[in-house]
């Protein structure tokens, strides 16, 4: 039957994709939103959307009966689940298909086999396709790690993501590993069962695109590599890999199309695998649509969500084997509110300003005016460019990356461009260890010639919007006073440098004393935050944006961030607490103290849940425990203390 109106059961970024296309077929998107998500700019491309009135996953996208209801409400004659939240549930599916409604996925009972990591090692076995040492979680966990090998993973069975899963490399870890990953693994997925396997290392993953008809013809769109990642999830996906000689492409990609026919397999889904040293082992199979989706798409040509909403009516994708070839490279970066310099933190906070104008493709579920809450997943949208060849790509990615204006929280951006920019990841040398290896790509230090005219551009820009504003003494020289003797003073935070700027009352000139120089710096244009600015002879163009005394500046070369700096310099309540505070709102979920206790620099003091991540927080020296403020359960907002400590001697 043909679709006329379809709900997108999720929220964010795909729901503004799932929806153009669905708009190029002549079908209406509909979809729901939580309480937080009213404001979200994807629901603008919806034609109707369902409030589920609640703020937790758990109580809105999670909620299979307030779907079903939202379905109805809406209209819809199909559900497509996106990825994420209830996408591999197999009773959400046959929920779904009990209510009268079309599937746009698998049959729930694929989900159900390969969504169960174990069931799934052994069909894959069945085919024919290699797998790693792996074992169960039993009562004797030890004497099965042993069995399997360190270094090893500790995964769930259920579930992606890189949720429940946890690196394990000697077996004094293990206890406390098991004991996470249940847990992650019981709130992700609501099943805490565990296993095994070995990990190999140095390793890359490998994933390969399928499209199944159901009726046992199932093809491969190639592959895609997803090897630089962070806390086990993907970060930076291109395709096609640069490991593979085309005869190495088609054996790995024959072997997953050999499993998807196997099980008689219908809509998208990803074969994962794991190679190194020459060898290649199958590690899962994920039956949704992926997050990395868009680089196949721009290397085939092929738009996945519409094969998939072909193949729920029953005419197939559309294409054959035949019809599908690589054509250039394709390179997507995942961008998160987050601080790779800090663990990869979350951060919270109203986006301020959002742009995009260079020519890769964005996909986004945020703009200027929202606020990112602690609710649910950090991610900002995806950025993926398409180049003739992989350094092509590279190099429109790190332009584009530096070009955008993402101003409000803290982001991965800049680790982002300077991960695509190096010399390690241009040579192909993209190991799931990228990260460990070039910890200079965390935080990335931006080179003096773009601080200098970012910071002329942001002091010439403010001074000029000053003169502006001032409309007793407009008519006076930028920079004037009434005591030549004493220049204009300005205080501004470059990151952790605080930069004092003194400016002349008869030239306009500059002087940077905080970066040790005197430089000639003029304003010659400065029309709805872009300015342009002349130092020494030479203009640099540069984009300004400001909100409450926070600046930020953009230029092809990346983005700084300025705070001007009060003249009267308040104590830091957190600070002198004398504690360790809570970086972003969350929940309490472990607490390893207690008053007394002497720790040491790295011990773990509690563990906190926000934005679906555990973080450990820990202590940044020896000190002792003078007292625990929080308990299991509790919620907290990011500047909270939750522990106090004081020097130990």
């Amino acid at each position: 039957m043909p679709i006329h109106t379809l709900l997108i059961a999720n929220r964010g970024e795909v729901v503004a994709r799932i929806s153009r296309t669905a708009r190029r077929l002549g079908i209406s998107p509909v979809g729901v939103y939580s309480d937080p998500d009213r404001n979200s700019p994807a629901l603008n491309t919806l034609d109707l959307a369902i409030p589920l009135h609640g703020s937790s996953a758990a109580d809105t996208y999670l909620d299979i009966g307030k779907i079903i209801e939202a379905a109805a409400a809406a209209g819809a004659d199909a559900v497509h689940p996106g990825f994420g939240f209830l996408a591999e549930r197999a009773d959400f599916a046959r929920t779904v298909i009990e209510a009268g409604l079309l599937w746009v996925g698998p049959e729930p009972d694929h989900i159900a086999l390969m969504g169960n990591k174990v069931a799934a090692r052994k069909e894959a076995e069945a085919a024919g396709l290699p797998v790693l040492p792996a074992a169960t979680v039993a009562s004797d966990s030890a004497a099965a790690a042993a069995e399997v090998g360190y270094p090893l993973l500790v995964k769930a069975t259920a579930g992606g993501g890189g949720k429940g899963m946890r690196r394990i490399d000697t077996e004094d870890q293990l206890a406390e590993g098991i004991t996470a990953a249940t847990g992650e693994a019981e709130r992700s997925f609501g099943d805490g069962a565990l296993y095994l396997e070995r990990l190999l290392t140095p390793a890359r993953h490998l994933e390969v695109q399928l499209l199944g008809d159901g009726e046992g013809d199932v093809i491969h769109l190639f592959e895609r590599e997803c090897s630089i990642q962070r806390r086990n999830q993907k970060v930076i996906e291109e395709a096609p890999s640069p490991s593979l000689d085309p005869a190495s492409r088609a054996e790995l990609c024959d072997a997953a199309a050999s499993l998807g026919r196997r099980i008689g397999y219908r809509g998208a889904g990803t074969v994962e695998f794991v190679t190194g040293g020459g060898e290649w082992f199958f590690i899962e199979m994920n039956t949704r649509l992926q997050v990395e989706h868009p680089v196949t798409e721009e290397v085939t040509g092929i738009d996945i969500v519409e094969a998939q909403l072909r193949i729920a009516v029953g005419e197939g994708p559309g294409i054959g084997q035949a019809d599908v070839e690589i054509r250039g490279h394709a390179i997507e970066a995942r961008l998160y509110a987050e601080d790779p310099a800090l663990d990869w933190a979350p951060a919270t906070g109203l986006v301020t300003c959002f742009g995009h104008s260079g020519p890769s493709r964005l996909e986004s579920g945020v703009a200027a005016g929202f606020e990112i809450g602690p609710h649910y997943d950090p991610m900002i949208g995806k950025l993926i460019a398409h180049g003739s060849d992989r350094d092509a790509a590279a190099a429109l990615l790190a332009a584009d990356l530096h070009r955008m204006k993402i101003h409000g929280p803290v982001t991965s951006r800049n680790t982002l461009a300077a991960t695509t920019a190096h010399p390690a990841f241009l040579a192909g040398d993209t190991y799931t260890s990228f990260f460990e290896d070039h910890p200079e790509v965390l935080d990335p230090t931006p080179p003096p010639q773009l601080v200098r005219s970012h910071l002329a551009a942001v002091l010439l820009s403010r001074r000029a919007a000053n003169r502006v504003a001032d409309r007793a003494w407009g008519l006076a020289p930028a920079g004037w006073r009434n005591v030549p003797s004493s220049p204009q003073r300005l205080g501004l935070r470059h990151r952790d440098d605080d930069i004092e700027i003194e400016y002349s009352s008869s030239t306009g000139g500059l002087r940077i004393t905080g970066m040790g120089e005197e430089i000639d710096a003029q304003l010659l244009d400065c029309v709805d935050g872009g300015v342009t600015v002349e130092i020494d002879g030479a203009r640099h163009r540069v984009d300004v944006c400001s909100d409450d005394g926070r600046w930020w500046a953009n230029s092809v070369k990346g983005q700084t961030e300025w705070d001007e700096v009060p003249r009267f310099q308040l104590q830091d309540a957190a600070l002198a607490a004398g504690g360790t505070t809570a970086p972003i709102p969350g929940s309490i979920i472990q607490v390893g103290v207690e008053v007394g206790d002497i720790v040491e620099a790295g011990d773990l003091l509690v563990v906190m849940e926000a934005m679906k991540m555990q973080h450990r927080i820990t202590a940044s020296g020896r000190a002792r425990v003078i007292r625990v403020r929080v308990v299991p359960g509790d919620q907290v907002d990011a500047g909270d203390v939750l522990v106090d400590l004081e020097e130990a001697d």
